[in-house]
Formats: structure tokens, C-alpha cells, sequence
């Protein structure tokens, strides 16, 4: 039997832990140790789409029965250690309102996270240096919303329909990645220098342009519009992601539904007709087997 509360060593880090056999989702009976076993072994693929971006935290502190919290800044209480960056909030929000952003950079941090219920982390496209500096967007975002009868079937065939086009405008990578909800998410990285990123210019305006162009195309399959009546049995490409002020769920990140599912990176040889959401153990497991789609390229 472990203790309620014990401090654990994580890389040289002393982290306070509770209530490991908490069941984080009951419908598997799935624990906060199990929980935080998994942040351990995706813990490399995990840290790297983490790095430098700020990190917004939906907890379930009592699990995905129980009440939930939408936390964007650093917590009172929280170690020394876990590094975080005052800034002001966005336009969208309240006169003077100012931000104290963390930043999970460490195996530490994310059993920290975890510790606290932490079980989805979210991330903006933009990252910012040691320094404090914002850099603009390095990355593009489109995700891929089905309204039902539509599911992930359809999801795939717009995902190609979506990277097609993308390819085709000067993105050399687009990796998709399953959501662990309904629907998956495409990322592709700017490439650095002229080129893709002068003619994208502002990313967010580039992603309007092109879920309206492919809805224009396909208007039996996909839609650019959030309005639910015209949803139904289609594919929303909601490019709105790539606001400054917006997160998209974190690549290898956890998901708080009934079921223990992950927002998956994939490679397009699984994109069509049976696709799944994938558990935890299916991602570590096919981590170590194949890789890191964005380490490896998702071709």
C-alpha cells in the first residue's frame, strides 16, 4: 500500500505526489499512477511539442467523473522550479489583464502537472525564447471536426484532401494526429526562412483561405463554417486555431473523456477507412515500434 503523500525524485527534481491510486478514469479504473507511467514513457516525444510553448491545463483533480478546471496561469504553490513567463494577456480580454504562463520543460513539471489532474495540456502555435521574446507562428494548424453521421472515416478523406493542398502551397511535413475525441488535427511546421513563410504571411488568414477554398470544392464533405446546421454529416475545418490568443490539444497529450484516449501523431498509411483512437499504452507501445511521426516525417 503507498502512502498518501510522498515526494518523489524526478531528474534531480523534488516532486510533492498524492493519492496515486486516485482513478483518474473509472470506466477502465485507470489511476494517477497509470497516468503519470504514461507521461514517463512518451515522455521524450511529449516534452519535445511542449518545448518552449506555454502550457493552458484542463485538471480533473478528482478524474473524468468529477468536476473540471480550465487553468492558464502558474498556479500558487508551485515549485520554484517549474519556469513561467509574465506577459500580457491578448486583445480579446480584459484591459490590463496580464498573463503568468508556464511552461512544462521537464520530466518534473509534467508529473507535477499530472499530480494536480492535469490530464490535458494545451499549446498555442507561436513559441517563446529563453529570453522572453514571443517569436510569431512556426507551425500551421487545421482541425478536422466531423458533424455526425460523420466520423473519422470522413475525417481521413479530408485530412487528404487538406494535406493535397497543402503540399502543394510549399509545406514539406503535415503530420496527422487523432485527436482522442472525435476528430484529428493536421500540424504543419513553417518552414524556416523565405520561401512557404512569405507567401503564407499572416498563418491565420492562409488558414481561412484554404478551409473556404476546399469547402467550396467539396461542398458535400467539407464545411469552414461552425454554424451546426450545416454541419451535419460533414467535416469542419476550423482553421481558427491559429489565433494568437487560441491552443489546440498538445500532441501526445492525454484527453479528459470517458475512455483514456490520447491525441495521437500518425502516419498517413493509417489515414482511411477503420481509423481509431488510440489508448495510451497503444501510443507507447508504438512509439518505441515506429517512432515519432514528427521526428520521422508521417509519410
Amino acid at each position: 500500500m503507498t502512502p498518501e503523500r510522498q515526494v518523489v525524485d524526478v531528474g534531480g527534481r523534488q516532486v510533492r505526489v498524492s493519492h496515486l491510486d486516485k482513478v483518474m478514469y473509472p470506466t477502465t479504473g485507470t489511476t494517477k499512477a497509470e497516468v503519470i507511467d504514461y507521461l514517463v514513457r512518451v515522455s521524450s516525444a511529449l516534452l519535445a511539442q511542449l518545448h518552449e510553448r506555454p502550457v493552458t491545463r484542463i485538471r480533473w483533480p478528482d478524474g473524468v467523473a468529477g468536476e473540471q478546471f480550465f487553468e492558464k496561469n502558474v498556479p500558487r504553490g508551485a515549485p520554484s522550479w517549474v519556469r513561467h513567463l509574465d506577459l500580457p494577456a491578448s486583445p480579446d480580454e480584459e484591459a490590463g489583464t496580464r498573463l503568468d504562463l508556464p511552461f512544462l520543460d521537464d520530466l518534473a513539471a509534467l508529473v507535477w502537472a499530472a499530480n494536480a489532474g492535469a490530464l490535458e495540456l494545451h499549446t498555442p502555435q507561436w513559441t517563446v525564447g529563453r529570453r522572453g521574446k514571443v517569436r510569431p507562428p512556426d507551425r500551421l494548424v487545421v482541425d478536422l471536426d466531423p458533424g455526425p453521421p460523420a466520423g473519422l472515416d470522413e475525417c481521413a478523406a479530408v485530412a487528404h484532401l487538406v494535406a493535397d493542398r497543402l503540399r502543394t502551397d510549399g509545406f514539406d511535413e503535415v503530420v496527422p494526429v487523432t485527436s482522442g475525441s472525435k476528430g484529428l488535427q493536421l500540424y504543419a511546421p513553417l518552414p524556416a526562412g523565405r520561401g512557404v513563410r512569405d507567401r503564407v504571411g499572416d498563418v491565420r488568414e492562409y488558414a481561412r483561405t484554404l478551409a473556404r477554398s476546399l469547402a467550396a470544392d467539396h461542398p458535400r464533405l467539407v464545411v469552414a463554417v461552425m454554424r451546426k446546421d450545416l454541419r451535419s454529416g460533414k467535416v469542419l475545418l476550423d482553421w481558427s486555431q491559429n489565433h494568437l490568443a487560441k491552443t489546440t490539444i498538445t500532441p501526445y497529450s492525454l484527453r479528459g473523456r470517458e475512455l483514456p484516449r490520447v491525441a495521437a501523431p500518425r502516419w498517413w498509411d493509417e489515414i482511411g477507412p477503420g481509423l481509431q483512437q488510440l489508448s495510451p499504452d497503444e501510443v507507447a507501445r508504438r512509439l518505441v515500434e515506429r517512432g515519432d511521426p514528427f521526428a520521422t516525417g508521417a509519410t
